[in-house]
């Protein structure tokens, strides 16, 4: 997909963490999962054009709710969230909130996979900016 990159899976399903990673590693794409928010956080991120994958319902902090604090825990990374239990409404306003993509599950490996490209392309964008 893109070299050097990292792609980073927060979801508290562990199916679904191990389905993602199984799917980005077939495409040469290196992915660093997480069960939570406050894993993720404790990683720190890398040096690397990223993206973020990012479940919408989950125990403690919702993925909705961590994407609002993002910008002030200074993660500026694209987002493209996913879920079992998203509405119309949830969705335009993921989108409303800066997300990439908002995709229901199931969905299309390509989908996801394109969501998470443009993500990467975005943030590789920003990264030269710097």
């Amino acid at each position: 997909m893109t070299d050097a990159c990292v792609v980073y899976v927060i979801d508290d399903d562990s199916s679904i963490r191990a389905a993602l990673e199984d799917l980005l590693a077939s495409v040469g794409v290196r992915v660093l999962t997480f069960s939570s928010t406050t894993e993720f956080l404790a990683h720190g991120l890398e040096d690397a054009p990223a993206c973020l994958v990012l479940d919408v319902r989950m125990p403690g902090q919702s993925g909705i709710d961590f994407h609002r604090r993002m910008a002030g825990l200074g993660i500026a990374l694209p987002v493209v969230f996913i879920t079992g239990h998203g509405d119309i409404p949830m969705g335009v306003e993921a989108i409303k909130q800066g997300a990439i993509e908002f995709l229901t599950k199931p969905f299309k490996d390509q989908i996801l996979l394109d969501a998470i490209q443009n993500g990467i392309g975005k943030d590789r964008d920003r990264r030269e900016k710097l």
